[in-house]
């Protein structure tokens, strides 16, 4: 079974816990499965990586992001750059956005 998110990919968010504590990036990627999210410059790792000519990749250690789970994540609004829990609500053209509880900002653009 699949969770529902109130994250999703391109969301600025803030990292509410952990050693990335305070940090904020973009969602490139949301891994549902495991109730994951890929951020931006957050939980940097390194990664061992075999040359493999045929597809142009260098070998050594190359560092890329890990995942986090989504409980440590909070979704910042662009209006009023705070963290928030988002609330739903029906616009007048009948779309879903999800609503900025601190300034009912509109997050969907």
């Amino acid at each position: 079974m699949q969770a529902h998110f109130a994250i999703r990919k391109n969301d600025q968010v803030a990292v509410i816990a952990g050693r990335d504590r305070g940090k904020r990036g973009k969602v490139l990627r949301v891994i549902p499965a495991s109730s994951r999210a890929v951020v931006e410059r957050v939980n940097m790792i390194k990664r061992h990586t075999r040359p493999n000519p045929s597809q142009n990749i260098k070998g050594g250690i190359v560092e890329r992001e890990g995942s986090v789970h989504v409980s440590n994540l909070m979704l910042l609004c662009g209006e009023c750059d705070k963290t928030t829990r988002p609330r739903s609500r029906r616009l007048a053209d009948g779309r879903k956005v999800r609503i900025c509880h601190h300034c009912d900002g509109v997050i969907d653009k």
